[in-house]
């Protein structure tokens, strides 16, 4: 029988001799790879000190954005909702009130929007699917936590800070999406 590759390798079954029944080669070679193993450089970084950088199309955490000031721009369409493959999204839709017109762009809000992280699978669909522009995926990754229900975000998790009250933490929050508008 002829083989497909040349992968497969027929077993040797001859008796060992005095030296492969020590194993004493085979200990140096294990050790021998080992010790070039501390001169090559090493794969971890330490990260709260250092970062590892991350590709351009990195989807990380759910940001709710506001426009230049400082509305709301989801309306509650439910859009992100129904393209969610794994329905991590939850919202309900309210009317906005006279007056509060400096809150929302539109007459409807999201009055409660939830994200569970748990479920999300940070495929960017939401994001494509929004018309309004109001939520896109940022470069910070999902913190680690021990309770389920930490990774539950409501809207006052999600959304941006305000571009007018906190400048720096609106364009932080930003990252590089405001230096790819600007350019």
């Amino acid at each position: 029988m002829q083989a497909l590759t040349n992968r497969a390798k027929a077993v040797d079954r001859s008796p060992m001799s005095f030296t492969e029944r020590l194993y004493l080669p085979a200990v140096f070679k294990g050790m021998f790879i080992t010790f070039t193993h501390i001169f090559k450089k090493r794969p971890t970084i330490n990260y709260p000190e250092k970062t590892r950088p991350f590709s351009p199309v990195f989807r990380g955490l759910h940001i709710l954005n506001r426009d230049a000031e400082g509305r709301e721009n989801c309306t509650a369409c439910g859009l992100c909702a129904v393209a969610c493959p794994a329905e991590a999204i939850t919202m309900e839709a309210a009317e906005r009130l006279p007056g509060e017109e400096n809150l929302y762009r539109e007459e409807k809000y999201a009055a409660k929007y939830e994200i569970n992280m748990l479920r999300c699978i940070f495929c960017g669909l939401c994001e494509e699917a929004c018309p309004k522009d109001a939520i896109y995926l940022s470069e910070t990754f999902a913190p680690s936590d021990y309770q389920r229900k930490q990774f539950i975000y409501g809207k006052k998790d999600l959304l941006i800070p305000h571009p007018v009250n906190e400048p720096d933490a609106y364009q932080q929050a930003l990252g590089n999406r405001a230096k790819k508008s600007n350019s």
